[in-house]
């Protein structure tokens, strides 16, 4: 791992590794259990400044068609113009428009989150878990975080109410990351 004596290799241009990333979801169902899903497509370019983070920046595609709960009649669903309406709606993107460092390996990334062509600011607490070169001549820096928003802000709307009170599925979803990041080697 790299320590902060030598933070300034981390700077530079990297893309999402997706082979060796996650990009998932946690809803709670029936307020009595937590479903997660995740997206197995996705792509990002990300320019890391460690001397200066605030130069930092993200971009980030999501195929919303690779969403998969592990059910597929629930991941047909979301798909549907019920949730993502992936025919019509077929990425969300996030496109970072400030970054912070919090001290340590604690880091702050806001930005523009896009679902539905509706377009939200997000703000993500990250945490630097490593960061080295690989055996291939790349050199990886991993992250991970999480941000709750309300699905309703991105015209999710969909819902189904319980005879004993309550929304079956709940409002307020759980984005998880846990990714790696590359830069080519030179």
């Amino acid at each position: 791992m790299t320590t902060s004596a030598d933070l300034h290799t981390l700077s530079g241009e990297y893309t999402l590794d997706p082979a060796h990333s996650r990009v998932g979801f946690v809803a709670r169902h029936a307020m009595v259990t937590k479903v997660r899903g995740l997206f197995k497509q996705f792509e990002g370019r990300i320019v890391l400044d460690a001397d200066d983070p605030t130069r930092s920046s993200a971009e980030v595609t999501i195929e919303v068609a690779s969403i998969d709960s592990q059910q597929p009649d629930r991941d047909a669903h979301l798909k549907s113009p019920d949730f993502f309406d992936a025919e019509r709606f077929p990425t969300i993107t996030f496109k970072s428009t400030a970054a912070e460092s919090l001290g340590g390996a604690r880091y702050r990334l806001t930005g523009d989150l896009t679902i539905r062509d509706i377009t939200h600011r997000v703000v993500l607490d990250l945490e630097l878990t490593g960061a080295t070169p690989d055996p291939w001549g790349q050199f990886r820096v991993g992250f991970e975080g999480s941000v709750v928003v309300n699905r309703r802000d991105w015209g999710l709307e969909w819902n189904m109410a319980l005879d004993s009170g309550g929304l079956l599925v709940s409002e307020k979803i759980t984005i998880e990351l846990d990714v790696a990041l590359v830069r080519p080697a030179g």
